[in-house]
């Protein structure tokens, strides 16, 4: 059987990986020259910056995809573990570090605002503990459910009391208020729900299973995180899978009322019997993948269904003033005025809250020696921002006014970083990210988790359509890169079932997945 496999995003690559080792005839087309999706990397100041993901968490998820091709992960990537999960800097200049080492973040945090709080927080680990070990295998490593009702089955009748102190039925901000005291606490966790492009006001309390997620460990990668989406491809490659780069589709084949296989931009056609598609979900319910496979997904999202998008500054900048580690949180003054200008204003926020990723920096702060050499650090910032880009122009006036109100809220904050020339960063602005990934409107997550049930509308592996199969960060269980990767599992195992029940059979409609080209090329997860 022969698989074809539209992108080379992470879970595009797991699923290649597991469906080569497993004797597959498996392809991987690419529209770009490199593997990896949203990881990205530029160049600034002659050296390449991460300007994707950041944060490498569940490294078991990573570790399985190479046992699963019979090697192990650390003969080929080397990864740092992270005392230090970040820095937090709040609008009133109180500076507070989280570690992997939950009594030395207590202690940070007793330091911070007393003992209650320490004792606070102390109670949240343990209920985003039990919330990650409740959801783990029954739905993030799991296909996706049917819906609540499906996911009370799987816990079975000694899971229940667990399900139902998940806290899928109230809001992250209003379960944070109600568990601190100190609403910098509540800001600080709020903001995990912005890992997967929600707002903590609208998603449910289930998302500070994230905040388990980062205290069990996060890992630093050694020459940048493309490191990893390299990684992966050779895997895929040594297991026998064959990577196509500079490779766009452009229409998705039918063979009957099944996939047949794809035709490239250039006019090639390939026969494949099963077609995984590792992109986002909007670009096939648009109809840019054709009408077959329009008709497959549901409708596309409406724009406040939507996840976020954001507005990304890559930079150098002299290093001085507040000590960064690797990964720095700087507040807004206001997080109610930030989101409500995002999601119901939908413009770019006037003090917006600012992730700066110090990638010179190790988890202790210490310098790299060439920034240290150079006197210069490489640094990249994340703002959140409205999935517009394809409804509204974000143009050079806006994105400049909200670009220096970061770097504002940088130097309130005590990192004496001017505003840069603009000539000389690189930027992206959800306008980006739409042309980079059509029909998105620049959203970076797929579906926002708002909602007690919006995780389970992400769509599974399977569609209607036979023979086209979805991974990637759109479709269940969620975007990140360890649940990209699990998605791509997920899909592989269906694959490998669906194959397993019809191979004794004539041949008949399997399915799988696959993209195409109408009207712009699309991009991958």
């Amino acid at each position: 059987m022969h698989v074809a496999i539209v992108g080379a995003g992470i879970g595009g690559l797991a699923a290649a990986v597991r469906l080569a080792s497993q004797g597959l005839e498996v392809t991987v087309l690419e529209a770009a020259g490199h593997p990896g999706g949203k990881l990205r990397e530029t160049e600034i100041g002659g050296r390449a910056i991460d300007v994707g993901p950041t944060v490498f968490t569940l490294r078991d998820v990573f570790d399985e995809i190479f046992q699963a091709a019979g090697e192990r992960l650390d003969d080929h990537l080397t990864l740092l573990p992270s005392e230090t999960i970040a820095r937090h800097v709040f609008a009133d200049g109180a500076v507070l570090d989280l570690f992997a080492d939950e009594r030395r973040s207590e202690a940070a945090i007793a330091a911070l605002s007393g003992e209650r709080s320490a004792r606070e927080y102390k109670g949240f680990c343990a209920r985003a503990k039990s919330v990650c070990e409740t959801l783990s295998p029954i739905f993030m490593r799991a296909e996706r459910p049917t819906g609540p009702l499906g996911l009370v089955a799987r816990a079975g009748p000694m899971g229940l009391p667990a399900i139902m102190r998940i806290g899928a039925e109230t809001t992250l901000w209003k379960s944070l208020s109600a568990q601190f005291s100190d609403p910098r606490l509540a800001q600080l966790f709020g903001r995990y729900a912005t890992y997967n492009g929600s707002s903590p006001f609208l998603a449910p309390a289930t998302l500070m299973l994230i905040a388990h997620v980062e205290k069990s460990g996060v890992w630093l990668v050694e020459g940048g995180m493309m490191r990893l989406a390299e990684s992966l491809a050779a895997l895929a490659e040594r297991s026998g899978a064959r990577l196509r780069y500079g490779t766009p589709v452009a229409s998705i084949d039918l063979r009957g009322s099944a996939v047949g296989g794809v035709t490239l931009a250039n006019g090639e056609t390939i026969a494949a019997d099963v077609v995984l598609a590792n992109c986002d979900v909007a670009a096939l319910s648009a109809g840019l993948l054709g009408e077959a496979a329009q008709a497959a997904v549901d409708p596309p999202l409406k724009r406040e269904e939507r996840s976020l998008s954001a507005l990304t500054v890559a930079l150098e900048a002299a290093a001085g003033g507040l000590e960064l580690l690797r990964h720095n949180v700087f507040f807004s003054a206001d997080y109610a005025r930030e989101f409500d200008e995002i999601l119901t204003r939908r413009r770019l926020p006037s003090d917006p809250t600012v992730y700066v990723c110090a990638s010179d920096r190790d988890d202790r702060g210490a310098l790299s020696h060439e920034a240290a050499r150079r006197g210069r650090e490489r640094l990249f910032l994340i703002i959140n921002a409205p999935a517009d880009g394809g409804e509204t122009d974000f143009g050079k006036e806006e994105v400049e006014r909200c670009v220096t109100a970061a770097f504002s809220r940088l130097r309130a904050s005590g990192l004496p970083v001017e505003t840069p020339d603009f000539r000389q960063i690189r930027l992206s602005t959800p306008s980006d990210f739409e042309k980079r990934f059509p029909a998105t409107g620049g959203a970076l997550y797929g579906r926002a988790s708002h909602g007690s049930t919006a995780s389970f509308r992400r769509p599974g592996a399977r569609t209607k359509l036979a023979g086209l199969y979805l991974c990637g960060g759109s479709a269940h269980p969620g975007a990140g890169l360890p649940m990209a990767a699990l998605s791509g599992k997920i899909a592989a195992e269906a694959i490998l079932a669906d194959h397993a029940s019809t191979s004794m059979s004539p041949r008949e409609a399997m399915p799988g997945g696959m993209w195409t080209r109408f009207r712009q090329m699309v991009g991958t997860l």
